[in-house]
Formats: structure tokens, C-alpha cells, sequence
């Protein structure tokens, strides 16, 4: 299963992500929003890093992820962040079932890659679409499939002081998924190194298909953005966000 081994040391592997700046951006697009923003649902929350930025910062903030390993460290993390602690949720995105009504949606860091089939990410549009309030905003970035094709035959090396993953990436032409075989290495108390291999795949969803998808879904006005700009995406960027509107 997905970050059953990874889960533990997955900060650790990620802390050149700059959380700081990736919430700055999205407060900058959620003060754009025509509908104030105060309950945000941060979809395939992980570790809860970015859960916490933006709970630390004001937001009512409910987590949702299908991972319970991952789950368990954002909620020892998240603990006392912001006025109103965090909620976390085990789901998957196609399965969405909140409480009650969000201002915003964000869904970070490819997330929605990881969603490796059309019909199963259009039902998780439409699960984001029914929770919105109207005029409610949904954020999420992908990797392009240029970036995905280019990983190829790639092998990387991910190492903390008592933690290492090698990694290789493979990608399929016919299936349109860039698959990851990782092998984590962990120090436990006793000294000795455990070992445990997890299996990662990423869709490779044209641009076009996506905004599609947030039609169907019921979504409006679309907008693509470069990395972290506010601007179109340029030809060869290995990262694309998406803006998208549940009508009033």
C-alpha cells in the first residue's frame, strides 16, 4: 500500500518543500475569491505540513487523505495548530463525504497524478463540487506529462540520517503512467535497518482533459497558471495549477 513504509520518514524526504510559499500563493488566490474564505479542505492532505500552514494562519481546515499512516503523523503534527484544530478525514477523493460545506478546496503537491484513472478523478470533481459552497474556489496543481515522460529511466537517492529511498521511475506510452518503485530504509530503536518497497504511479492528464473533467463536474471559470504564478503556464513547465469556480 502506498506510504505504508514512506509514511514515517516522508517529512524528512520533503523538507526542501517550501509549504510557506506554497500557502502564500494559495491565500493570494483565495483573496481573489469573490466568496470569503474561511473553511478550506485540503484534499490528499499527506503529512498535514501544509494543513498546518494554513490552520496556523486562520483557516478552519479539515484534512482528507487515504492514507491512514499519513493521517496519524499530520494529526500528532497538526495538534493545537490554529484556533480551531484541524479535522482529518480517511478517504479517498472519489469518495469525498464532509460534514458540511467548504469556501475552498486545494489539492497539492500532484495529488491529483495520483488519481491514475479519468472516470474515478470525474467522480472526485464532482464529490469536491458538491461540499463548495457557491461560488466556492478549488485549487490543484499537476505534474505535466513532459515532466512525467522525462523521468524515464531516472534513479534517485532520498537519504536523512536514519532513513534512505532509491527510487526509479519508468513511464508507460500505452498506460500514460509514470510508475515509481521505491525501496525505503528505516534505523529502528534496536539499531538494525528494516526494509519495505512501495509502488507510486502518476497519471499523465493533459491539460485539456482536466479542464474538461471540471466542466462536466459543473465547475466555471477555469484558469491555468505557471508554478506558483499568476500567469499562463510557458511551453516545457513541469508544473501546472488549476483555479476553478462552483458558480453562485
Amino acid at each position: 500500500m502506498a506510504y505504508e513504509f514512506l509514511a514515517g520518514c516522508y517529512d524528512e524526504f520533503t523538507a526542501d518543500v517550501p509549504y510557506r510559499r506554497w500557502a502564500d500563493y494559495l491565500e493570494k488566490h483565495f483573496a481573489r475569491s469573490a466568496l470569503p474564505i474561511h473553511t478550506v479542505l485540503d484534499l490528499a492532505c499527506g503529512t498535514g505540513s501544509l494543513t498546518k500552514e494554513l490552520a496556523e494562519r486562520g483557516y478552519e481546515m479539515i484534512g482528507v487523505d487515504r492514507s491512514e499512516e499519513m493521517l496519524a503523523v499530520a494529526a500528532e503534527k497538526c495538534r493545537g495548530a490554529g484556533e480551531i484544530a484541524p479535522m482529518f478525514l480517511h478517504q479517498s477523493m472519489e469518495r469525498l463525504d464532509l460534514y458540511g460545506t467548504i469556501d475552498a478546496c486545494v489539492c497539492c503537491l500532484d495529488s491529483v497524478n495520483y488519481v491514475t484513472r479519468p472516470k474515478t478523478l470525474a467522480k472526485a470533481f464532482q464529490r469536491v463540487h458538491t461540499f463548495l459552497m457557491p461560488g466556492g474556489l478549488f485549487l490543484f496543481d499537476i505534474n505535466t506529462p513532459e515532466k512525467l515522460r522525462s523521468l524515464d529511466g531516472q534513479v534517485f537517492l532520498d537519504e536523512s540520517e536514519d532513513a534512505y529511498c532509491v527510487w526509479r521511475a519508468e513511464f508507460s506510452p500505452r498506460r500514460r503512467v509514470c510508475t515509481y518503485g521505491m525501496d525505503v530504509f528505516q534505523l529502528e530503536p534496536s539499531g538494525l535497518w528494516s526494509r519495505g518497497e512501495e509502488l507510486h504511479e502518476e497519471y499523465a492528464y493533459e491539460p485539456s482533459e482536466l479542464e474538461e473533467l471540471l466542466r462536466q463536474a459543473g465547475f466555471s471559470h477555469i484558469r491555468q497558471y505557471g508554478e506558483l504564478k499568476f500567469r499562463a503556464p510557458k511551453p516545457g513547465e513541469g508544473r501546472i495549477f488549476f483555479a476553478a469556480r462552483k458558480e453562485f
